[in-house]
């Protein structure tokens, strides 16, 4: 390639990194809003989740032609070409924390029909890791960082954890009182959304380390900190 045809390769890469961020932050935006509505009983936010999936679809669209343009133009190579790949899936995973996020509004919605079953502890907790670790992901894909590729792996762990007192605390409720329910199981809903959003930034974090070491560790999760 040209000095010049590199130059432009190397500027259109930045700008599908960039567009990649742009959509993650989009994505986190979501899926805090939707927690602060669940949170602060706020019904106005919640909507504003559910009626503002556009500009997630449409960068969607945008960064998976990006990356099939550069695919097709400059046929790159090695670490190049793992980096524009890793794009197109870390994009679907991105998409999916954005429809997580409108599933989370959906059920907040039904939940604030209800009187609250109990204070929020643990599902804000759980928030706030996944977002964190989608964060960290993107993060580590921007800057090839496999350090922090693999810390987002081992958060992991931790959100499955508070998952499982979740259901647990809530089962208890339910017992305990057959009219909690209904919005007790929203919430058990909630939590395993986030979670779901966590195996999304565990993806990506994956897609990390596949795109700087060209080690596939998808199916070798104790491996990771080798």
């Amino acid at each position: 390639m040209s000095e010049t045809t590199v130059r432009h390769f190397q500027e259109e890469l930045e700008q599908l990194k960039a567009r990649l961020l742009e959509m993650g932050g989009l994505a986190e935006d979501r899926v805090r809003a939707s927690v602060e509505g669940l949170v602060d009983r706020d019904a106005d936010v919640v909507d504003r989740v559910l009626n503002g999936d556009g500009p997630i679809n449409q960068l969607h669209i945008e960064i998976d032609r990006r990356a099939f343009t550069l695919l097709a133009l400059h046929q790159p190579m090695a670490v190049d070409l793992r980096m524009i790949v890793s794009a197109v899936k870390i994009n679907t995973d991105l998409e999916r924390v954005g429809d997580l996020a409108i599933n989370i509004a959906e059920a907040v919605r039904r939940y604030l029909r209800h009187p609250p079953v109990k204070e929020l502890i643990d599902i804000p907790r759980m928030a706030a890791i996944s977002q964190a670790m989608l964060r960290d992901a993107l993060d580590a894909y921007v800057r090839r960082d496999l350090a922090l590729a693999r810390a987002v792996l081992n958060e992991d762990d931790t959100l499955d954890a508070l998952k499982t007192q979740v259901f647990r605390e809530l089962l208890t409720y339910m017992l305990q009182n057959p009219s909690t329910i209904e919005p007790a199981l929203d919430l058990i809903l909630i939590s395993r959304h986030l979670e779901r959003i966590g195996d999304h930034a565990t993806n990506v974090a994956e897609d990390v380390i596949f795109m700087v070491s060209a080690k596939d560790v998808r199916h070798h999760a104790g491996e990771v900190g080798a």
